[in-house]
């Protein structure tokens, strides 16, 4: 077995392209992005975040206090926060407008880091998340760098969550997401979003179908091992 480190930019389908590829080949799927939403969770509910701030000093000490854990249910997984299912709390708007916010933290990265390099010292396992290839599994066997467009990005996420029925945000709202998040990312002093040397580049735009994208992800690791 290897493991399967994927980066990218928000929405560009690196999660569900991920999450389909473990499935596919028996690999476990480790969602990176939903523990850093998670902590801004915490966050919020706690009060540490004002006017696009986070209060540094009081969420140190409170680290501790913040378990996440994944669950598999109905064969999907779900993310928990001290025993509590927030899978669909941490998806909302108001945590992607702060999910990047908490991430620069560098306490909170190397506690995050600390975990996903424990999941992944058995292999086996698909990570997808900002720094995967460069500070989390840099010997990962298998590197890709999956971004596009901002404005196919935000289409993809503004139809997934009017299918889910959240009519709360317009397109316009999620592109500025978007956009702002890239920004954030990739200017954080703290393991800023970049592909690594050896990651291959995938363009999720060049696909007319998630379907598509996962296809070629599959095909990608059957290749690859077959020339081990």
């Amino acid at each position: 077995m290897i493991n399967v480190a994927i980066d990218g930019t928000s929405s560009s389908g690196k999660s569900t392209m991920a999450k389909a590829l473990a499935k596919s080949v028996g690999y476990t799927y480790i969602d990176t992005g939903a523990m850093y939403r998670s902590v801004a969770l915490f966050c919020l509910r706690h009060g540490l975040i004002t006017d696009g701030k986070v209060d540094v000093e009081r969420l140190l000490p409170m680290l501790p206090d913040i378990n996440i854990s994944f669950k598999i249910e109905d064969g999907k997984q779900i993310t928990y926060l001290n025993g509590e299912n927030v899978e669909n709390e941490i998806r909302g708007l108001e945590v992607s407008n702060n999910v990047s916010l908490v991430a620069a933290i560098a306490e909170v990265r190397h506690a995050m880091v600390r975990l996903q390099q424990d999941m992944g010292k058995n292999k086996g396992v698909v990570m997808d998340g900002r720094d995967i290839g460069t500070v989390v599994l840099p010997d990962a066997e298998i590197k890709l760098y999956v971004t596009t467009s901002p404005e196919i990005r935000a289409k993809r996420r503004f139809d997934e969550m009017r299918a889910k029925g959240d009519t709360s945000v317009t397109l316009d709202d999620i592109i500025a997401n978007v956009k702002m998040r890239d920004h954030l990312d990739t200017t954080r002093k703290e393991s800023p979003l970049r592909k690594a040397d050896d990651a291959v580049e995938v363009d999720s735009g060049k696909f007319a179908t998630a379907e598509e994208q996962i296809a070629w992800a599959v095909d990608y690791f059957h290749q690859f091992m077959q020339g081990k």
